[in-house]
């Protein structure tokens, strides 16, 4: 019984969210965005697991002294801090002068723009060991990385303005990017929406359980 309530709640609400497309009437219409609000309430309570979880795992990796268990502290601490601020001035998202948007714009946006520009070097390190020529692929996607990167910065033109107009890195990178990026891209996109079509069929039909806790 303890699966059997939660596979019918799935089949029902899966299968009335697929068909309600096909069904154009306001009835139907009212219904979808009544399980959209639900959602919303539901995402609300999943949040609020999500940060219980968070100060559960810090409280312990303080209470037992694990590695680099000072930065919990912090992470605790910049949590409560936060929330205090904005249970305190519920206004303050509308105010740019707030102290709570002081602190995000001061502190949150500076560690988020330093851990994309990080992110670039571990980029282009993994792209420096994907492009290395030892195969055809990998000699055209080495190709066409340089032309692309050429044909987006000025020093691409420069190098290439006396060729004439479609034969310059700029006008091969935009063709790049215009038609064989585009075509893998969208072959990417129908496979990944046939994946998750199939995915979402299998849980909906009872076919996929881990969702349940593990197991079959």
């Amino acid at each position: 019984m303890r699966r059997e309530v939660p596979l019918t709640i799935v089949f029902v609400c899966g299968a009335f969210m697929a068909f309600q497309y096909f069904v154009p009437h306001h009835v139907s219409a009212t219904i979808y965005q009544y399980a959209l609000n639900w959602t919303i309430i539901i995402g609300i309570f999943t949040l609020t697991v999500g940060i219980g979880s968070l100060i559960n795992l810090h409280y312990d990796r303080i209470s037992k002294r694990k590695e680099r268990w000072q930065y919990s502290i912090v992470t605790l601490v910049a949590l409560a801090y936060m929330t205090i601020l904005g249970l305190l001035s519920p206004n303050a998202l509308q105010d740019p002068k707030s102290l709570l948007m002081t602190m995000y714009f001061y502190v949150l946006s500076p560690v988020q723009a330093t851990m994309f520009a990080l992110l670039a070097f571990f980029i282009a390190s993994a792209a420096y060991r994907a492009f290395r020529a030892k195969t055809l692929l990998a000699t055209l996607l080495m190709l066409s990385a340089v032309i692309v990167m050429l044909g987006r910065v000025f020093i691409g033109d420069f190098l290439t303005g006396w060729l004439p107009e479609g034969m310059r890195f700029s006008d091969v990178a935009r063709y790049i990017l215009d038609y064989p990026n585009t075509a893998a891209k969208r072959a990417i996109y129908i496979g990944v929406g046939l994946g998750v079509g199939v995915t979402t069929l299998k849980i909906i039909l009872g076919i996929e359980r881990t969702w349940l806790g593990g197991g079959k």
